[in-house]
């Protein structure tokens, strides 16, 4: 049974915010244990620290700025939602914003490279 909501274009943009701040609510605790170190452990720190000088972990971190940009519009995406009339251009700016998000993101990886 195919439900008709969930063929709507927003229905993404539902679900990627969704996501995107379960995958951010995982990574505040290693964040957080990661800042934890600077006060405790400098050596691990200085050795973690160099470990984030590897590709796969660039990578990973243009996946975490993408999900913090998704998470930022998605938000201001449900804010319109709450407090504005309703547009057809709203599907426009949902895909407007992860193309923002997929630029931001894209710009931090050529940076950290």
């Amino acid at each position: 049974m195919i439900r008709p909501h969930r063929s709507h274009p927003l229905w993404l943009a539902f679900i990627l915010h969704r996501i995107s701040g379960l995958a951010l609510a995982l990574f505040l605790p290693v964040h957080f244990w990661v800042l934890s170190l600077m006060l405790t452990d400098r050596e691990r720190l200085d050795g973690f620290l160099l470990l984030t000088e590897n590709a796969v972990v660039k990578l990973a971190e243009l996946g975490l700025v993408f999900l913090l940009a998704v998470h930022i519009f998605g938000g201001l995406r449900l804010l319109a939602m709450e407090f504005l009339p309703w547009t057809s251009r709203q599907k426009t700016a949902a895909a407007a914003a992860i193309g923002v998000s997929i630029l931001i993101s894209g710009t931090f990886l050529l940076q950290a490279i």
